[in-house]
């Protein structure tokens, strides 16, 4: 079976983008791409149909696994399990969505997020500023063009476009 709709490269409002660690001198965040949640469902939907898919969620010590099963147009089915710790935030919910993420992914769903290169961003805040996402969304459209992108990409604050004054 094609798995056109799940394996197909993740737009911009897909991914999330999160801080994975601050630079030992402090000038720069590493960020790192998840898919959210909500694409998960949204892809699953528009390959196999809302009633195609199902997911099963077990608590296990200290978080969840995820178990999706879909119904291929042969009428058998395929299930695969993945699992998460509780989060830190929200510690079910986001566990929970943390398994079902892992889950999808094992259907090839955000598989490519892991070819992606390890970006800097110049910054000594603990977030990622706002300048920075239109630079975050650029290179994940640059990517799914094929275009080449480094393995270590840093991002600053000059690359951003100034906002225009009417």
């Amino acid at each position: 079976m094609e798995l056109n709709v799940l394996n197909a490269p993740l737009t911009a409002h897909e991914i999330e983008w999160r801080v994975q660690s601050q630079t030992k001198d402090g000038q720069k965040i590493i960020v790192v791409p998840y898919i959210t949640n909500r694409c998960v469902m949204q892809r699953f939907d528009e390959q196999f149909g809302w009633s195609g898919w199902n997911n099963e969620i077990k608590e296990i010590d200290g978080g969840f696994l995820c178990t999706i099963t879909v119904m291929l147009s042969d009428g058998s089915a395929v299930s695969k399990t993945d699992g998460a710790s509780r989060t830190g935030i929200e510690p079910v919910k986001g566990g929970i969505s943390d398994a079902m993420k892992r889950c999808a992914v094992q259907f090839g769903l955000g598989r490519a997020l892991y070819d992606f290169p390890k970006v800097f961003v110049e910054t000594t805040d603990k977030y990622i500023p706002s300048w920075a996402v239109p630079l975050l969304d650029a290179m994940v459209a640059k990517i799914n063009a094929g275009g080449a992108v480094r393995d270590v990409v840093v991002l600053k604050p000059e690359h951003a476009k100034p906002a225009r004054v009417a």
